[in-house]
């Protein structure tokens, strides 16, 4: 298959996303001699003085807390493009990420100033209480704070560390590399070095496309099997047995398999939408009160979990074509 035509494809039914949450971590790195200590007496094979933390975890939980949002939107939302190279986001699911990640920039961005402009007092603070562990943990405790004191930043640097930043990308293998800016003697070397830097790009961007698409579908499959498998541990080990959150479940995985199906997997969102039909329009007081419907719930659970592991075993090369033509289409139209 002409991968050329499946990169086509890619770049016609989504985007590469790349998300950069930046904040001050508020840490450092302690030497021997912030503790007082001789550094030809203490050995890195036998003693690591880390990294401390200069203010309060509590100070930074909102940067930690949206930034862990922002990933984990990622996380679930894409597929990771060529081992983490970049993150292939599907067009189905780009308004709704790119809203929700807006979202998640305005609340950091809130976040930001609240710090801020609460900088002054919580260097104070901190000073303080480092002051106060010093004398406990160290004999000479006015060389440890001062060392705390010299890491804070100035207010005027702060906003630099600072930002998030949300980047989307085409999917694309170079053809060549730009040489401007490149003075006339280094030329011809150079020339030389970037187009062989193009051709490996090029090749390795093509070798991974297929593999690529082949493991999105997997991956799809698999999450099918353990959510299934996920609902009947649920469903034996709860109280209630069938709980109206876990058939919720099953439902929005139903709607975001679809959102995520770029690659058009129609075998595997056949089976899912035959169980939505037989098995979703009961509620879990339904299935709770009539044991024989629960039974069926249960069994159909079972069979599309063995059919989700079985379809990820299986070889994709005729999917990863088929798709692959809806590039050949594309290439035609605009011939």
């Amino acid at each position: 298959m002409n991968t050329q035509h499946l990169l086509d494809a890619l770049t016609r039914e989504g985007v590469l996303i790349n998300v950069s949450v930046r904040y001050w971590r508020a840490t450092r790195k302690l030497s021997p001699e912030d503790l007082g200590l001789d550094p030809d007496n203490v050995t890195g094979r036998l003693i690591c003085l880390g990294h401390k933390k200069l203010l309060p975890k509590e100070a930074l939980e909102r940067f930690a807390l949206v930034e862990s949002r922002a990933h984990g939107l990622i996380e679930s939302s894409t597929f990771p493009f060529l081992s983490g190279l970049g993150h292939f986001l599907p067009n189905n699911k780009l308004e709704a990420v790119t809203s929700k990640l807006k979202e998640l920039e305005t609340e950091f961005g809130f976040a930001q100033q609240a710090f801020l402009d609460q900088y002054a007092q919580l260097r104070l603070q901190a000073s303080a209480e480092w002051r106060e562990a010093a004398q406990r943990l160290v004999t000479d405790p006015d060389r440890l704070v001062a060392a705390i004191e010299a890491s804070f930043p100035e207010p005027t640097a702060m906003q630099r560390a600072f930002g998030f930043e949300t980047q989307l990308f085409q999917v694309r293998a170079p053809e060549r590399l730009e040489l401007a800016l490149v003075t006339q003697a280094n030329q011809e070397q150079v020339i030389a070095a970037r187009q062989k830097a193009a051709e490996e790009a090029s090749v390795q961007i093509h070798r991974g496309a297929e593999s690529f698409v082949a493991d999105c579908v997997a991956s799809l499959r698999q999450q099918t099997a353990e959510l299934c498998q996920e609902m009947l541990d649920s469903m034996r080990s709860g109280k209630t047995g069938v709980h109206q959150r876990t058939l919720n479940r099953l439902v929005r995985f139903i709607e975001e398999f679809k959102q995520l199906n770029f690659v058009g997997d129609q075998q595997m969102e056949s089976e899912l939408e035959r169980v939505r039909q037989e098995f979703l329009s009961r509620s879990a007081e339904e299935y709770r009160d009539q044991a024989f419907a629960r039974t069926q719930l249960q069994e159909g659970l079972q069979a599309l979990s063995a059919t989700a592991r079985q379809l990820a075993q299986q070889d994709a090369t005729e999917l990863v074509q088929r798709f692959g033509s809806q590039g050949v289409r594309r290439f035609n139209l605009a011939a």
